[in-house]
């Protein structure tokens, strides 16, 4: 190891304002396990065991579950701008072994202890790394021992700033968002405010007004302190959007709810005219493609073979014209758990803005919802910033989204519905990144590039396996916390796996939680008294239980989503009747 550490040094000393290490340092803490216990590392589940080892009497047995891949983590002190080599000896089925934010290596099968090896530089400014070990859902136990963090220590350097307070929104115009932030410890000769990696502003005070931004745009700001030694780490971030965006006619709080219009199921067939007022948007399902790579999208409603009662075309869009004069609004919605579709070319692209556009014209609808489940997205091998994604899939996806806006104007409302699994759980896991599923965290870059022209995100919390929150704890689905969690999730903001990239969180009134209408139309039922209290504490920050929100509370919530207005009405419109007045009497 020592000999091999000294190459890695040689050649990181020839990066130009990279420093190599002045000498070799395992700086990890009780590394090889030896002291009995995992202490300083923190693990979820596992334990130390005394056969198989590599050396000494012990070694890390991780605790690999269906729902949790047993990962154990360290945080160290690091210096900025340094190179670091990272290497750990594993054995078991699928070990992972990397830095948080940073670089990773994995090896699928290790029948006995075999070494893995990472190399990183640190950046700029940073002076803490964490270190993970993890294997994979369901493939049985690992084993690690050994494992060294080669490099100095790092200690926070002399006379930097301290870290500046989370910065607070001020006045809000069409063209300017005004900050103030808690003032930095130390010697402060200014602040300068970031939006991601650019300056957008640099002052000498607590406050900042940015200008000269779009109307009705969304921004994400933090600040970092400095002075003639350097800069501090930046602040907690803060979201917020400009004015000056057209009204969309929807109540505060709406309730949310798809229609089975192209199909019956065991739930039967619910005409357009019978659809209770209390339903604020009805999303049409679904419209589907002739072939998943086409683009074409067809949207046929049921036959009267399978739905005897159905209405003829022409009921149909006076129904619709009736509910939109109340101020409904009735969107198509695409996909669905059959309807797969990637947009694999611009051809492809194209065909599904000219198909999508012939089905709102045709029934006058007000929009589109984007119920993409299955295969339709997933990110190619290297697409690793959601910021800026290159999978064709993804970037044609946003492309046509983006024609319908245009096409539309201002009063189009675009939802999506995507599951946990293509959101939240990119925390853990972004696409083919940590060797996993390509389509883990998927809807992630398409949420952003639409975030100024999303009217409402509201993921499925049904029908998902367990998920990690921002508390670093697996939640599941079924009850108040799972859906306190995961929407604080996408209030909030989170990092993005190991891609050193943070998701920012959306606007309260984007966000909705989706849910089954009762046990029947999907496994994560959770019953009314659960779901107002998830909804009571994301609002009002009360009944939380042990939950701590991180996003704050969020009084302008949208409301609830669910699958579906059929289900409901087959059983006696429990969803309805109970979440409606309850949505009606939030501040």
């Amino acid at each position: 190891m020592r000999k091999i550490w000294v190459l890695a040094a040689l050649v990181a000393g020839l990066l130009v304002g990279v420093t190599a290490p002045a000498q070799a340092a395992n700086i990890l803490a009780n590394a090889g396990f030896e002291s009995g216990s995992l202490s300083p590392w923190a693990c979820d589940g596992g334990s130390v065991v005394g056969s198989p080892v590599r050396t000494g009497s012990h070694a890390l047995a991780g605790g690999v579950t269906a729902g949790s891949t047993g990962q154990c983590t360290q945080t160290v002190a690091v210096q900025p701008n340094t190179a670091y080599t990272l290497e750990a000896w594993v054995r078991g089925n699928y070990v992972y072994l990397g830095v948080t934010g940073g670089s990773s290596t994995w090896t699928p099968s290790a029948t006995d202890f075999t070494k893995l090896s990472v190399a990183f530089t640190t950046g700029a400014n940073q002076t803490s790394a964490q270190i993970f070990l993890h294997g994979w859902y369901g493939t049985g136990t690992y084993y690690a021992d050994d494992v060294v963090l080669d490099g100095p220590g790092g200690e926070p350097q002399p006379g930097v700033p301290g870290t500046p307070g989370t910065p607070q929104l001020g006045a809000i115009t069409d063209t300017s968002i005004a900050l103030s932030w808690g003032q930095a410890s130390g010697t402060v000769t200014g602040y300068r405010v970031y939006e991601g990696s650019t300056v957008k502003a640099t002052v000498t005070g607590t406050n900042a007004t940015i200008s000269n931004l779009g109307k009705c745009t969304s921004h994400s700001y933090t600040v970092a302190a400095y002075n003639d030694v350097g800069e501090s780490a930046k602040s907690q971030p803060v979201s917020g959007r400009t004015s000056g965006c057209v009204n969309t006619g929807l109540p505060k709080h709406a309730l949310i709810g798809y229609l089975h219009a192209s199909f019956a199921n065991g739930s039967g067939y619910v005409r357009m005219a019978d659809v209770p007022d209390a339903w604020d948007i009805i999303d049409l399902a679904f419209g589907e493609p002739t072939s998943p790579t086409s683009g074409d999208i067809r949207f046929t409603r049921c036959p009267a073979g399978e739905c005897p009662n159905v209405e003829s075309d022409e009921e149909f869009i006076a129904a619709i014209r009736a509910k939109q004069a109340q101020g409904k609004k009735v969107l198509i919605s695409i996909g669905g758990q059959n309807g797969q579709v990637q947009l694999t070319t611009t051809a492809a692209r194209d065909k599904f803005v000219q198909s999508v556009s012939a089905i709102i014209d045709r029934y006058g609808l007000d929009g589109l919802d984007v119920d993409f489940e299955g295969h339709s997205l997933y990110l190619d091998a290297g697409d690793t910033d959601f910021r800026n994604p290159t999978t064709p899939v993804i970037v044609n996806l946003i492309s046509a989204l983006k024609s319908l806006k245009a096409r539309y104007g201002g009063k189009f409302v675009l939802t999506m519905a995507p599951e946990t699994f293509f959101v939240q759980v990119g925390h853990q896991f972004y696409g083919g990144s940590g060797a996993g599923d390509n389509r883990t965290g998927a809807y992630l870059p398409v949420i952003h590039a639409m975030r100024d022209d999303l009217t409402v995100l509201h993921v499925q919390d049904y029908n998902s396996g367990p998920v990690m929150g921002l508390d670093g704890q697996y939640h599941t689905m079924g009850g108040a916390d799972f859906h306190i969690a995961m929407t604080d999730m996408v209030k909030a903001g989170f990092p993005v796996a190991n891609t050193g990239r943070t998701f920012p969180g959306l606007r309260p009134d984007q966000i909705g939680i989706g849910l089954p209408a009762a046990v029947s139309a999907g496994n994560g039922y959770t019953p009314p008294a659960q779901v107002q209290q998830a909804v009571t504490c994301l609002v009002k920050g009360t009944g939380c239980g042990g939950y701590t929100l991180r996003g704050g509370t969020s009084p302008d919530l949208r409301g609830l989503m669910t699958w579906s207005v059929n289900w409901d009405r087959y059983y006696g419109w429990q969803f309805m009747d109970s979440h409606e007045p309850f949505l009606n009497g939030l501040p």
